[in-house]
């Protein structure tokens, strides 16, 4: 029988006041589990600092990484590879230089990749719409008639009805680095989370953020623990330089992420490309809100 209430490796010091330490527990115990059942070992017993809605969280993400670590999608080419070629000037519609792209991004040791359908529970998915009605202010006014290819209005559709998530696209992150700011050398909280509804932003976002990065534990531990390791030493330097607020959303923070973009979109435009692996086809995810992590 295992249980799931290890210690961080002592490179990586968690103040036990932080959310991120229940997000560390979780992460420990879905990736025991994973591995219980992938080798047939006993029961993993979830510490209890985890509550029931979170264990049932986890349960159902190990079960949905262990189908997809049977079954895993062999891309056509090299995402990675591909990810590195392209620039900015790149739109998708230029079939000769598609063509030339792909040739260069055949399918290699990093042409798997899994697929986790199903794998937040109803009450994950609530909270998210939840949480997405609260950052509706923020939200609304990232539209805007002259926005950049992330927030301009002609890409944000309301649909017929006035109903449902805000369209908008923001960041929320406990240190975001001032790109453009060549006077600013210290991270700043974002601007979403400067107003006196960074509490229960972060509050609201905990369980999806904990679930996300218990998915990272296990898919790519590296990356995990590198997360940890730079946001242990975020919370030293907020302190040490006295940098407003962070110290106050780095004890919500839940993420192993330091960065998350939320992308809201009733109707999300139809985007085309001319990529022949792609099947020359159109990209439409389905209402409501998407979580980028990085």
């Amino acid at each position: 029988m295992n249980g799931s209430s290890p210690s961080p490796p002592d490179s990586i010091n968690i103040w036990r006041t932080w959310a991120l330490t229940v997000t560390y527990e979780a992460g420990e115990y879905t990736e025991q589990k994973f591995k219980a059942e992938k080798t047939g070992g006993g029961p993993v017993i979830p510490s209890p600092n985890l509550d029931t809605d979170l264990v049932m969280a986890c349960d159902r993400l190990a079960d949905v990484l262990i189908k997809a670590s049977k079954n895993p999608i062999q891309m056509q080419m090299d995402i990675a590879r591909y990810s590195k070629l392209i620039s900015p000037k790149d739109t998708g519609h230029n079939e000769h230089r598609e063509a030339r792209l792909l040739e260069r991004c055949p399918p290699g040791h990093e042409g798997k990749r899994l697929y986790l359908p199903d794998a937040l529970t109803d009450t994950t998915q609530k909270e998210i719409r939840e949480a997405t009605d609260l950052l509706s202010p923020s939200l609304e006014k990232s539209v805007r008639a002259d926005g950049n290819w992330r927030t301009n209005q002609r890409l944000f559709n309301r649909g017929s009805e006035d109903v449902g998530a805000t369209p908008g696209c923001i960041n929320l992150s406990p240190a975001w680095f001032q790109q453009g700011h060549e006077n600013v050398s210290d991270p700043e909280v974002s601007a979403s989370l400067k107003g006196p509804s960074c509490e229960n932003i972060l509050k609201a976002i905990a369980r999806p953020a904990a679930i996300a990065s218990a998915a990272l534990r296990v898919m790519h531990p590296e990356q995990y623990w590198a997360g940890l390791r730079t946001l242990s030493n975020l919370g030293n330097i907020a302190v040490s330089k006295d940098l407003p607020q962070m110290p106050e959303a780095l004890q919500y923070w839940a993420s192993v992420f330091n960065t998350l973009s939320i992308i809201s979109n009733r109707e999300p435009p139809i985007i085309e490309t001319t990529c022949p692996l792609l099947n020359a086809s159109t990209f439409s995810p389905p209402w409501g809100t998407i979580l980028m992590l990085g």
